[in-house]
């Protein structure tokens, strides 16, 4: 009897890994599944278990090869991408260049998408495919980081897909991919279940079976993952650090982010109704159309106090739209000084000494900190002189209501991260440069923010391709741009992911929460 439990005892310890090949995810935010509907990182790294692009990139925002093997160019304006040969998509449907000129046409015309991955395609004017596994792309002018720019394009199945809207893919009609995880099942406001597909190409993930349960609350988060209820929780509240750091059952990851934190002005229409006198009677002009008035609000800010305070350290003062050490980084941008005195004489320069009043709106559940962030910005601007309201909405609703060209929101805080493109360029050309939809320039540029100076800088900055001179020219874009107040910045966030003990977990520079990255952790 002895001998026989302790032979059951052995068996058990042996099977005990079986039952970790599950991972549950507690996780901030519902997906798309559509991974062509509503441009959030958040929403591109769901995409990554189930569908893949033809350019993938490492933990530091390094491009590699994903679908494409390779690429070079052809001439200043042709690309060649040689694609994988035998990849299976779930239904065992084989990858070909048909499923690539078919996500070309598709990722613009998805109808009623709130911010489109057009970013995707900017400069491109043409794909045709020589043979199944070759895909020629013509741009309209030279593109150095056309490769780094197809990361955020997931290719989806030109026969699963045809004519499928997002809520086919959220019923997994149309979810169909070429990525390491199937589309198993998905519930809005509460999981999405997925399992391993094995007929995948590429390293076989640690987990049978993975399940992202959506807990938009940072305390229910933190709760679950030390109840035992899930395995690993995204955007650990900054609140909760020191007590995950030093936790018994928890493991902390942590590292520098590529996402700066930012506000809009919006500067396209004449009046806005949420723009007032102090007294609350709309205003008949927009006070944000003077640059004056916006380097009034920049100074009024004070960013090191925002990053102790409402931060807690775990961010970085920003002033410009790339952090640190991504291409186009320019050590010669200061983050804006604190200066209340200087912000109130220039408003009054503008015509405003008493001030005006404003309402700043925000996400309430995408970025860390964001509702107490826009509050500490409204404290700011108020003793400037301004009469300040605060609005908090679910993403969903913010990024309605902050739609490019067409909001009626005066200020808006947004994040913007610059691994999609692994240097400036996409926040030059998605969010800085005025809306041309027709050659794919200002996608994000949510403020409506134009400058013809600005768009000149920037075009020739993005269409050099010499790296030393392209760099020198990204550069006084950017520059040009924040010193006309196109956007505020603020700080560059962190990013931090807590597991329980026993898996280990690589925290990546896109913020970007993968199953991938989440290992058993060795004894």
């Amino acid at each position: 009897m002895r001998k026989f439990l302790a032979t059951a005892a052995v068996m058990a310890a042996l099977a005990a890994p079986a039952a970790a090949a599950d991972l549950t995810v507690g996780a901030r935010f519902d997906p798309s599944i559509d991974p062509h509907f509503l441009y959030l990182s958040t929403n591109m790294a769901y995409a990554q278990h189930m569908f893949e692009p033809l350019v993938a990139r490492d933990v530091n925002s390094q491009p590699v090869p994903g679908l494409a093997e390779s690429w070079r160019t052809l001439d200043d304006k042709t690309w060649e991408f040689k694609l994988r040969r035998g990849v299976k998509f779930h239904d065992g449907q084989e990858f070909t260049a048909e499923d690539v000129l078919f996500t070309v046409k598709r990722v613009p015309s998805v109808p009623n998408n709130p911010s489109a991955y057009t970013g995707a395609l900017r400069s491109v004017v043409g794909a045709e495919a020589p043979d199944p596994y070759t895909v020629i792309f013509r741009t309209d002018r030279p593109n150095p980081i056309l490769p780094s720019q197809f990361t955020i394009m997931s290719i989806v199945s030109h026969k699963a897909a045809a004519g499928a809207s997002p809520a086919d893919f959220m019923s997994g009609k149309a979810a169909i991919g070429t990525g390491p995880y199937r589309f198993v099942r998905y519930t809005r406001g509460d999981r999405l279940e997925l399992e391993r597909f094995d007929g995948h190409r590429g390293p076989k993930p640690a987990w049978d079976k993975v399940t992202f349960r959506f807990m938009s609350n940072p305390a229910a988060r933190v709760a679950a993952l030390l109840a035992g209820d899930v395995d690993l929780i995204d955007y650990v509240p900054t609140a909760d650090l020191p007590r995950m750091k030093t936790d018994a059952r928890a493991n902390l990851a942590s590292r520098a982010s590529d996402r700066v934190i930012y506000l809009v002005p919006n500067v396209g229409a004449e009046t806005l109704p949420g723009l007032t006198t102090k007294a609350g009677q709309p205003l008949d002009r927009n006070p944000l159309r003077d640059v004056r008035v916006r380097r009034a609000l920049s100074l009024a800010i004070n960013r090191p106090a925002m990053v102790e305070r409402v931060m807690e350290g775990f961010a970085a003062p920003a002033g410009q739209l790339v952090p640190e050490g991504f291409f186009g980084y320019d050590p010669g941008i200061p983050v804006p000084a604190f200066d209340l005195a200087r912000a109130r004489a220039l408003l009054a320069e503008a015509g405003w000494p008493d001030g005006f009043g404003m309402t700043v709106a925000c996400t309430s559940d995408r970025y860390v900190n964001d509702a107490a962030i826009c509050q500490a910005v409204a404290q700011m601007w108020a003793r400037a002189g301004l009469a300040m309201k605060v609005e908090t909405y679910p993403s969903n609703v913010f990024f309605t209501k902050a739609r490019k060209g067409q909001s009626e929101l005066p200020m808006m805080l947004l994040g913007w991260g610059s691994s999609s493109t692994g240097d400036s360029s996409g926040a030059l050309t998605g969010l800085l440069h005025s809306i041309d939809a027709a050659r794919g320039y200002g996608a994000y540029n949510f403020g409506a923010y134009a400058s013809a100076e600005v768009d000149r800088r920037i075009e020739e900055a993005t269409s050099t391709m010499d790296a030393k001179a392209r760099l020198a020219l990204m550069q006084g874009a950017m520059r040009a741009a924040v010193e006309d107040g196109a956007v505020l910045p603020l700080h560059t966030q962190m990013t931090a992911v807590a597991t329980r003990k026993g898996i280990a977990y690589a925290p990546r520079a896109d913020e970007w929460t993968m199953a991938m990255q989440a290992t058993p952790a060795a004894k």
